[in-house]
């Protein structure tokens, strides 16, 4: 597999409220958008890309821009390009179902990332799975010293141990990769060795985030922008359900079922990339639908 260098490029960064800077993935794959979130008395680092040499990047930056105040990071869930990084940092805090995944999954998910091979291998020598600092049960709030920020456990979705960042203050919204832009949805769907994203939990955790009215979205990848991100990936969501459902009740196979849906999802969506996550998408709501005992999408 040869896929680009996972570089973070923090000299991109941007602010997109007062205090609230984004680090850019430029639609770079393997790299998140980062966040770099300001308080009077401490700095809050969103996320971290891909291995150690990238997370010192993030922490140079962020450290410039604290100018000595107290530094902090949090990640949105556990995939590697999100959190490992997190050792570099002093301290590092996260909910308690992605500390879970971190200790349960994330040698396994090291190992794969190292499989891809090139750069991406290249990007990971010498990391570890970090272990958190601090792990919060449920809805933690962060007083940065003149602004509040709130880490919001969702519930199942992209992962279980899924974490939203909220800067109420600023409207802003931090969703890792429960939204990109873009692209189709990151369904990590890998039977037998973790099954854990649900499509049906994932529409759900939309549909609250919608509800509470952000005004600036920050995607795990692609471009910020408003509530529309979140429209968008619910409405795929949707989409990706019905489409798969429809066709699973009519007793078709699962391939003939995935050919199906992915020439009409693609059809609606040509410009989108990541069109292999389609297959797995189909592949989790198939799976869901059997554990939803007579449950009808109409």
């Amino acid at each position: 597999m040869n896929l680009p260098d996972p570089l973070v490029r923090v000299s991109g960064a941007v602010e997109v409220a007062a205090d609230v800077l984004v680090i850019p993935n430029n639609d770079v794959g393997l790299v998140p958008n980062i966040g770099v979130v300001c308080g009077t008395e401490a700095v809050l680092v969103v996320d971290t890309g891909l291995g150690a040499d990238n997370a010192a990047e993030v922490l140079a930056f962020a450290s410039e821009v604290a100018q000595g105040r107290r530094l902090l990071l949090t990640t949105t869930h556990f995939h590697p390009e999100h959190a490992f990084g997190a050792s570099a940092f002093p301290s590092y805090l996260v909910n308690r179902a992605q500390a879970d995944e971190l200790r349960h999954k994330g040698s396994g998910y090291l190992e794969m990332f190292r499989g891809f091979g090139g750069a991406v291998a290249d990007r990971l020598n010498g990391t570890e799975v970090p272990v958190p600092d601090e792990v919060f049960d449920g809805v933690h709030t962060l007083d940065l010293g003149g602004r509040v920020v709130v880490l919001r456990p969702t519930g199942r979705g992209h992962t279980v141990g899924d974490q939203v960042v909220e800067v109420p203050d600023a409207g802003v919204l931090f969703t890792g990769d429960l939204a990109e832009t873009g692209q189709f949805a990151i369904f990590p769907w890998f039977p037998p060795h973790d099954t854990d994203v649900s499509g049906v939990g994932w529409i759900g955790v939309m549909d609250r985030l919608i509800a509470a009215g952000p005004r600036v979205v920050v995607p795990g990848h692609g471009s910020a922008g408003g509530p529309e991100v979140l429209e968008v990936v619910r409405d795929y969501l949707c989409e990706l359900r019905d489409e798969t459902w429809r066709r699973r009740d009519s007793a078709m196979g699962v391939e003939e079922i995935v050919a199906e849906v992915r020439a009409v999802l693609v059809e609606r969506h040509p410009e989108w990339v990541g069109q292999e996550w389609i297959e797995l998408g189909v592949g989790c709501l198939c799976a869901e639908a059997s554990r939803l005992d007579g449950f009808s999408v109409d």
